[in-house]
């Protein structure tokens, strides 16, 4: 079975290229929402998050105080890293469980916001990029999340720059609004079938 990473950068349309793809039967893990999980339900990842921020990491037992963490990581590039060296090898872990339960599918898909930031390209046997121009990228998610172009245009600021991104992925998926999106995800489905 062969294992396909899909990213692109914020406003890209990532996750719908991973729903055109659910649509044709292929199984997908959403590394994002799997973080989120993990954070509240992996005893090792909770241990090792109280370890290096505190304990007031969490609350309530097992409660992740988000803002608390936030403070923390988005004010220092190196607790951040800190983080994601935790969060990142226990996301490894949930996808490889995850795959290794699905049967009688020719692949599957992992979405990752930061699939090559993280590494985790390096597990899957090909990566698809889902490219769109920044200011489509940009007002896409200032509509999704309700905030200004400069909120936007910051969140864009901390991913990989999408040249850097198309070098590292074996194939790339433009959403531009001109390009029709399922064509392309249907050619590459039969690629990988």
């Amino acid at each position: 079975m062969l294992k396909i990473g899909l990213t692109g950068n914020i406003g890209s349309g990532k996750t719908t290229v991973a729903k055109v793809f659910e649509v044709l039967g292929i199984p997908v893990f959403y590394a994002d929402d799997a973080a989120k999980q993990i954070m509240v339900t992996d005893a090792e990842l909770i241990e090792e998050v109280k370890r290096t921020f505190g304990n007031s990491a969490y609350s309530n037992g097992n409660q992740l105080n988000r803002k608390y963490l936030a403070d923390i990581v988005f004010a220092d590039e190196n607790e951040l890293t800190k983080l994601n060296a935790l969060v990142h090898p226990a996301v490894f872990r949930a996808f490889d469980v995850w795959a290794s339960k699905i049967k009688k599918v020719p692949y599957v898909v992992k979405e990752a916001a930061i699939l090559f930031e993280s590494g985790s390209y390096k597990m899957c046997d090909y990566s698809i990029m889902v490219s769109a121009p920044l200011d489509m990228r940009l007002g896409r998610v200032m509509k999704r999340d309700g905030i200004t172009y400069e909120e936007a245009a910051r969140r864009e600021a901390r991913q990989y720059p999408e040249n850097e991104k198309a070098k590292l992925a074996s194939y790339t998926i433009t959403n531009d609004g001109h390009q029709l999106v399922i064509p392309q995800v249907l050619a590459l489905h039969q690629q990988f079938l």
